[in-house]
């Protein structure tokens, strides 16, 4: 399979079920950090997390 490798602040691959798309919670979705790169999202402003509950 050709799947883009996980950013660190993703808890799965896009479209895992029981996932879903949120903004990164450390540069509040724009992808910067200080002036650079934000290493948790690596620049996308997005992380894939855990939805729902139980």
């Amino acid at each position: 399979m050709d799947e883009k490798p996980l950013a660190p602040g993703d808890v799965a691959p896009p479209g895992t079920p029981g996932t879903g798309e949120n903004l990164c919670p450390r540069c509040g979705g724009t992808g910067r950090l200080d002036g650079k790169e934000c290493w948790e999202c690596e620049g996308t402003g997005k992380v894939i997390e855990g939805i729902g509950g139980g």
